[in-house]
């Protein structure tokens, strides 16, 4: 449906009353119903106030974008909660086509605004699959932490590369990754392999990058339940082993063992882990849907403290999904002081000890825990909560933008030759070429790294660059015949 021209004065009048409104309301939510972010012991649930959050600049900037898209993405059950605000969306896309058609009198507009928009609908549904993309794909400027501790060591135990066969991320990516994120040690734990992991540590104690953060070695051994080989300083294949072989051969080569998300099938008691001899249990993990239902977390709780077993904090990331929300303080004096071999052996030496008392799990908190009922209506739950979390700064930034749109807006209502120009349906076909290209730029990207793994266990790269490649380019094909018949044809 065309540009149709409306009452400026009583449109430009609502618009002032729209943005007034909203910024006060964001202002109020923010102010009396604040909640404030911080970082707490996942064991005793505490604030610490030895850790502070640091909120990008770049995030402040586009803090209606971003900043909304990062929230959900730190959802307790981000992937399912995604996927239900992109069901929102479309049923709200849906609604808004409704209420046009409804209150659309004539009827040869009303038949042109059912067409127009049948036309949008698959549009809309590339558009919502871009926005998915985004947010579980692409590294967002996420909020990190400040570390004040005299001297508590922030540590990765559980994490991918691309040479796990579902990651996606390089390691020297993963080593950036962990940079941003203010770690200061972490082992890669790739799939029931270490080799190339054990290349990169070598790489760094060549100096060939810089010693921040430093590398260690693992794997994430696939048994009868996942556990995390930690502190590995020679090659050796798992391929076939038993759980008690991998663990003999960590303990050959000095190190510890962790069983990661126990709670994931638990196919053996903790007691069957326990007497194999690993050295304690994921008691967080922020993977995507790995949230432990509390009910097994004060299990694992419960059951590590009467046996003397530490418990630690599983990031599990594997280059996509959830941001950074979590990491292992260790408490080890005069860390700077230390050679990397010293540095890996202080906190291989807590763990093996099973000194929790060294050992603290930090969680990012700007949210309550809530159980996995009702996750269809948690998306509404979810907006009021980010709106509580902004501080003074990302409040300017709404106001700022929602000012801005709304100015630019009234200025260029009354110009109707140019409103014709920017009319919604010559608009929505653009955003598709674009959201399109993204996707193939993605899967070109995602080609080339497949093309480079050629011979590894990696299938995830070919997976996605073939998904997406034929899922853009049918979405650029039907996006750009819209374009042309709008535009273009329209025109002439």
């Amino acid at each position: 449906m065309g540009f149709q021209p409306v009452n400026l004065d009583i449109m430009n009048k609502r618009l002032k009353y729209f943005a007034g409104i909203s910024i006060l309301g964001i202002a109020l939510i923010s102010t009396v119903f604040h909640y404030p972010v911080y970082i707490a012991d996942a064991l005793t649930l505490e604030i610490l106030p030895d850790y502070d959050i640091r909120i990008s600049v770049w995030r402040i900037l586009f803090e209606p974008i971003i900043g909304i898209m990062l929230f959900f993405n730190r959802s307790i059950f981000a992937l399912t909660e995604i996927q239900y605000v992109l069901v929102w969306l479309f049923a709200i896309f849906i609604g808004y086509i409704i209420y046009r058609i409804i209150v659309t009198k004539d009827a040869q507009a009303k038949k042109k605004l059912i067409i127009s928009q049948i036309v949008n609908l698959p549009i809309a549904v590339g558009l919502l699959f871009t926005f998915f993309l985004l947010i579980i794909f692409i590294p967002l400027p996420n909020n990190t932490i400040i570390n004040n501790s005299s001297n508590s060591v922030l540590v990765t135990t559980h994490t991918h590369s691309q040479y796990s066969h579902d990651g996606l991320i390089s390691q020297k990516g993963l080593w950036k990754w962990h940079k941003r994120n203010g770690f200061d040690a972490f082992f890669i734990t790739d799939h029931n392999n270490h080799d190339k992991t054990l290349d990169f540590v070598n790489a760094q104690r060549n100096n060939e990058f810089p010693m921040e953060p430093l590398v260690m070695c693992g794997e994430e051994f696939s048994g009868s339940n996942h556990l995390s080989l930690l502190g590995l300083k020679r090659k050796f294949n798992t391929k076939g082993y038993s759980d008690a072989m991998a663990i003999d051969s960590t303990r050959a080569n000095q190190g510890a063992v962790i069983a990661n998300h126990w709670f994931d099938g638990e196919n053996n008691s903790m007691e069957f882990y326990r007497n194999l001899g690993v050295d304690g249990f994921e008691i967080e993990n922020t993977a995507l849907e790995k949230t432990y239902d509390r009910k097994i977390y004060i299990k694992i709780k419960d059951y590590c403290e009467s046996n003397k077993l530490i418990m630690n904090g599983g990031l599990d990331f594997h280059g996509y999904g959830n941001v950074c929300s979590l990491w292992n303080a260790f408490d080890i004096p005069g860390w700077h002081k230390l050679d990397s071999n010293s540095k890996e052996e202080a906190i291989l030496n807590i763990i093996r000890t099973r000194d929790q008392d060294k050992l603290k799990v930090l969680l990012y908190k700007d949210r309550s825990y809530y159980e996995k009922n009702n996750l269809f209506i948690r998306p509404v739950f979810t907006v009021f909560n980010y709106f509580r979390t902004l501080n003074t700064y990302q409040v300017i930034s709404w106001a700022f933008w929602i000012l801005l749109v709304t100015s630019i807006y009234m200025k260029i209502s009354g110009k109707t030759e140019l409103m014709k120009k920017i009319d919604p349906d010559r608009i929505v076909p653009i955003k598709g070429i674009i959201g399109a290209i993204f996707m193939l730029v993605l899967s070109f990207v995602y080609y080339n790294q497949a093309t480079f793994l050629t011979g590894t266990d990696n299938d995830v790269y070919k997976e996605y660059s073939t998904l997406l490649f034929y899922v853009g380019l049918v979405f650029l094909f039907y996006s750009a015949i819209v374009a042309w018949l709008r535009i273009f044809r329209s025109s002439k």
